[in-house]
């Protein structure tokens, strides 16, 4: 018996990779003797249809079964008419991932847990990375904007202040001046 486990390495010491179609490498591994092979995805740079494609490449492989994270409605559909199970929401190490199956702790999945192109950055279209594209781009903004605002803040703040000091400085000495020519 063979499962396939999407993989983010080529060892059972890898971590499962959520995205299916998009998954660096897949585990091919008997649960009952761990033996194992890695195999590169080359469906996970394809512009589209990674997830069709790489389904088709694990249903050539003979495996019963496929862990992963998340499986979108293309890839759940030609793996389910091929006979093979779907297991999502998988996280961990792969050694655990494939001990998990082996012992019975998962169950099929009947349909898709995301909607298609969702391993492009969650949603139609996007980065390719699961979201993780995304989450970059928004940390990188988060710092860009704090880091400019501040710097520019703390620039207009000497400016202002420096200009204000002088033109107060200046009328108080004039105001002063006036008094005390007057007294």
């Amino acid at each position: 018996m063979k499962i396939a486990i999407t993989a983010a390495g080529t060892t059972l010491d890898a971590e499962v990779d959520p995205r299916f179609g998009r998954c660096q490498y897949f585990i091919i591994a008997d649960p009952e003797t761990m033996e194992f092979e890695a195999v590169d995805n080359s469906s996970a740079m394809a512009g589209g249809g990674a997830g069709i494609s790489a389904a088709q490449m694990i249903a050539g492989k003979g495996v019963e079964a496929v862990l992963t994270g998340n499986c979108g409605p293309n890839a759940h559909q030609v793996l389910s008419s091929a006979g093979i199970q779907v297991i999502t929401g998988v996280s961990g190490k792969i050694k655990d991932a494939v001990e998990g199956y082996r012992d019975g702790k998962f169950k099929t999945s009947s349909q898709p847990n995301v909607p298609d192109h969702f391993g492009m950055g969650g949603g139609a279209g996007g980065d390719i990375g699961g979201g993780a594209g995304e989450a970059w781009v928004e940390a990188w903004a988060e710092v860009w904007v704090e880091a400019w605002v501040t710097v520019w803040a703390e620039a207009w703040v000497a400016v202002w202040a420096e200009a204000w000091v002088a033109v107060w400085a200046e009328v108080w000495v004039e105001a002063w001046a006036e008094v005390w020519d007057l007294a």
